[in-house]
């Protein structure tokens, strides 16, 4: 796949562009999104993912289609994880609603930024070191095996870690309990201090941080292209913000998600392994010589992907029926 450097450069203006209209049609002004108002924009933000699957089929082929098609529901399905981080920062700090947009789509901005940074990393271990296969693959089932031994648990684990960095903001900034509407620094008797809006800000964006070392290791199981993990990580976080509101109630009854998370997970790390055996140069594997083991293909993969969300979901619904019946 040849992606030349303007193409690379319209993209990223293309992407920029969408999140500086996102911003100024919606976020300038504090308020709080109607369900309208989310369920519409999250449809037009995710019918952009999907046609720009469209455009990647006609330019570069059905198969990075498929790949990139399968990052972004592995993405997307990963960013719904976020949202219960996210709520529970916004309930820590008492974000007002008619503010939490604000917060939202930097916090996202920033997480695409630091994304970035991670993707151009991961592309370059892996275009020098193909036995980096190994290492992904491994971390992901040994997340895979946390996730199911921390399932019910991971908002606490995740507050511990955002308290951290919080702790930390707050010794070195100047810091105020109060709002000053939607400031992110104010004044109070003429020194500038941070509000709990920007603490709120930074949780989130260390948080996303975090999932960030399970998500981009787990695309580059599926595509090996750094356009199309970075395309689909941009795409898979575009809309969060509207999915934010627009699922927020809906999230207490997805219980089984991490399980689903977890085996969506342990699956791209077994891929991962398959295909590091497959592309072996170890020395100490088979002599240094390509195993032959079988390789998952795109197909298959966003198959399994799928299957595994709908029945997780369908499987939380019914049990958060019963249980409120």
């Amino acid at each position: 796949m040849q992606v030349t450097t303007l193409e690379w450069v319209i993209t990223g203006l293309v992407i920029l562009g969408l999140f500086v209209f996102d911003f100024f049609a919606h976020v300038r002004t504090p308020h709080e999104p109607t369900f309208k108002e989310s369920g519409i924009w999250s449809a037009v933000y995710i019918s952009l993912a999907l046609l720009f699957g469209l455009f990647v089929a006609w330019k570069w082929g059905g198969t990075f289609s498929g790949e990139y098609y399968a990052g972004f529901v592995t993405e997307k399905a990963l960013s719904v994880d976020n949202l219960f981080i996210f709520l529970i920062i916004m309930s820590t700090f008492a974000v007002p609603r008619i503010y939490q947009q604000k917060v939202l789509l930097i916090g996202i901005v920033l997480a695409l930024v630091m994304r970035g940074v991670f993707i151009a990393v991961g592309a370059a271990a892996i275009s020098a070191y193909s036995w980096v296969f190994y290492l992904f693959g491994a971390f992901l089932i040994y997340t895979a095996i946390n996730l199911l031994r921390e399932s019910g648990h991971e908002v606490e684990q995740e507050q511990k870690r955002d308290s951290y960095i919080v702790s930390l903001a707050k010794r070195v900034l100047p810091t105020t309990d109060e709002y000053d509407g939607d400031k992110l620094v104010t004044r109070i008797n003429g020194k500038r201090v941070v509000t709990p809006l920007l603490l709120a800000l930074l949780a989130i964006g260390f948080a996303d941080l975090l999932f960030a070392l399970d998500s981009i290791p787990a695309i580059y199981g599926l595509t090996e292209e750094p356009y199309l993990v970075f395309t689909a990580n941009a795409f898979a976080l575009m809309g969060l913000r509207q999915l934010y509101f627009l699922i927020g109630g809906l999230l207490d009854r997805l219980v089984y998600l991490s399980y689903g998370l977890a085996a969506i997970l342990a699956f791209i790390g077994v891929k991962l392994v398959l295909h590091a055996l497959h592309e072996n140069t170890l020395s100490f594997v088979n002599g240094g010589e390509h195993v032959n083991v079988p390789e998952i293909s795109t197909a298959v993969s966003l198959s399994v992907i799928i299957g595994i969300l709908v029945i997780a979901t369908v499987a939380s619904l019914l049990r958060t029926r019963r249980t409120n019946a």
